[in-house]
């Protein structure tokens, strides 16, 4: 594998990969699949002004036997899509797909490691073209014996069926119930499948896909230590946790408890953790999209076409300016995989207690903590909340905390004050995202000015928009505090300045943008709080027409007098 590995194979940058919004079929069109489906569902998105990058074209796109069993009785037969719900084959969906909806860069398609959930079909194509081996599964799942091709023909089956995908338009997977090579229930076939499947896949992914696959129900150790602990090949997306269910309302706060915890543990991996889609417009919405904002893995959306919650999917995404002029939808994602902070790691489910999720943006001592707090519990609950709680803030740093759904801060604190950060209530199905900012203090004659950027205001994880550290500085020839920043998406950027309340904005303060001034409208005080400055740069930019650099992206610089 190491030398196979060694052949050309090397780390990429993907940025729309992993941090585009992605939306997949699964719940949103139902097993039911049809290239008619997918086509009206982009549509509907384009038309609410939902710019998706990534699209998963889910199970039921295959060919396969016995039709009207469960898919655990279905067995594949061809590498093209089935004729009833794909009749002109893949590579016409795909390349429809991309002539309609040019924002979507990279499609993938569902498949199992096997083939599907029945195997392969022992009458089929496939079978007629690599040899087969028949094999009992383990009455853990579904019990009985399936084909499946054999191991010294797996590698060619995988370089076949890739090739198809690719000169199909396709150019991204994602594998499902790798654990199956777990259920095999003869030892011999175990050892026989275990290793050269998980070569077959990670070896001809990485050559026809590079990054982009998905690696689905394979957290058994086989998979866990052998695939995604070893360092020598790129970071690979793996999902965290068992599915999204919608229709089970217990499901949904569960989903997120186990996530978090279980990315103690995959946070150790070569991995990015996959918290799986889910659906803005469901009771439980703002409460997943306020975890997956927080994973620092992907974002996928799986709505039902024309079931959008909009003020949702902006406040999960942003828009990001590109050097020919035109913008693309993100997601900002912090810099750490998120998980549960210590004081949490004994927490069971069954207390009464508050799931505390964290993760961190930017470089040690300059870049923002964030801790999302979760009601998983059935009734109302109450807790006090410690600047201790949150990730990566150090001892001899102050910091003032904002809370996302008030906008409302604290007053500057530091680890050793013995006062809470916050006093927080939550209800059933209640979260709150808090974030640590930390003050940087400027001196001045009269009064020293402590100062924080907070990222982008009405954004989940709004300091992720941060592309570099801030520069805070007070300018030697005119006395005038400067703060520069650099940011990768556009919207309304908050800057927290402790005298901010003496000043008058049209007096004291002046910004720029890409080195120009900005319209006096596009700056104001912050109605939340009267020390936070709001610049509208998203207004600005266009009402000025702008543009970035090479690097895509905007540079934003506050004087203060």
């Amino acid at each position: 594998m190491e030398d196979a590995l060694d052949k050309g194979v090397k780390a990429e940058w993907m940025e729309n990969w992993y941090d585009g919004l992605t939306y997949c079929t699964w719940n949103a069109l139902g097993q039911d699949l049809t290239e008619g489906k997918i086509f009206d569902a982009l549509d509907t998105l384009e038309d609410n002004d939902v710019k998706v990058t990534n699209l998963i074209i889910d199970d039921n796109w295959q060919s396969l036997d016995n039709p009207g069993e469960s898919q655990f009785h279905r067995g594949w037969t061809d590498f093209d899509a089935n004729k009833q719900g794909f009749p002109e084959g893949l590579k016409h969906t795909t390349a429809k797909i991309r002539d309609n909806h040019p924002n979507i860069q990279h499609i993938a398609v569902w498949h199992a490691l096997l083939g599907y959930w029945g195997g392969v079909s022992p009458t089929g194509n496939i079978a007629k073209k690599y040899k087969t081996r028949l094999v009992r599964k383990s009455n853990k799942l579904v019990g009985g014996t399936i084909t499946v091709v054999d191991e010294e023909d797996v590698q060619r089956m995988y370089n076949d069926f890739y090739d198809f995908l690719l000169d199909s338009g396709v150019d991204s997977v994602k594998t499902d119930a790798q654990f199956f090579l777990d259920l095999m229930d003869d030892a011999d076939d175990r050892r026989r499948f275990m290793k050269p499947y998980q070569d077959a896949w990670t070896i001809t992914s990485l050559n026809h896909f590079s990054v982009k696959a998905i690696s689905c129900m394979s957290q058994n150790p086989q998979i866990l230590f052998y695939t995604q602990l070893p360092l020598n090949k790129p970071l690979l997306m793996v999902r965290n946790s068992d599915d999204f269910f919608p229709e089970i309302p217990a499901s949904h706060p569960f989903h997120v408890f186990t996530n978090a915890y279980t990315s103690l543990l995959t946070s150790h991996l070569n991995v990015l953790p996959d918290w799986d889609m889910f659906q803005t417009s469901h009771p439980y919405s703002s409460y997943h999209a306020a975890a997956r904002c927080l994973s620092g893995g992907p974002i996928c959306i799986t709505d039902s076409p024309g079931d959008h919650n909009l003020p949702l999917i902006r406040a999960m995404t942003a828009q990001a300016p590109q050097f020919n002029g035109s913008t693309k939808t993100i997601i900002l994602r912090p810099g750490t995989v998120g998980k549960t902070i210590e004081q949490n790691v004994y927490t069971s489910y069954h207390e009464a207690r508050l799931l505390r999720l964290g993760t961190f943006h930017g470089a040690f001592g300059t870049g923002t903590s964030f801790l999302g707090l979760f009601n998983v519990s059935e009734c109302p609950l109450k807790e006090l909340v410690r600047l201790s709680a949150f990730p990566g803030v150090r001892e001899e740093g102050e910091y003032i905390v904002r809370g996302y759904s008030t906008g409302e801060i604290t007053t500057p604190m530091r680890l050793g004050d013995e006062m809470p950060v916050v006093n927080l209530a939550l209800e059933t199905k209640g979260w709150e995202i808090l974030a640590a900012y930390p003050l940087e203090s400027v001196a001045a004659s009269s009064q020293d000015q402590k100062v924080a950027v907070l990222g982008l205001l009405g954004k989940m994880t709004g300091a992720a928009a941060l592309a570099s550290s801030p520069g805070i500085e007070r300018e030697e020839r005119t006395g005038r505090l400067k703060v520069g920043v650099e940011i990768k998406a556009l919207g309304v950027l908050g800057v927290y300045i402790s005298t901010l309340p003496a000043l008058s904005v049209t007096d004291n303060v002046m910004v720029v943008i890409q080195e120009r001034g900005v319209p006096p409208e596009t700056v104001e005080v912050s109605k939340a709080s009267d020390k936070i400055l709001e610049i509208d740069v998203e207004t600005a930019w266009r009402q000025m027409g702008l543009k970035t650099g090479w690097a895509n992206t905007v540079k934003v610089v506050v004087y203060v007098k």
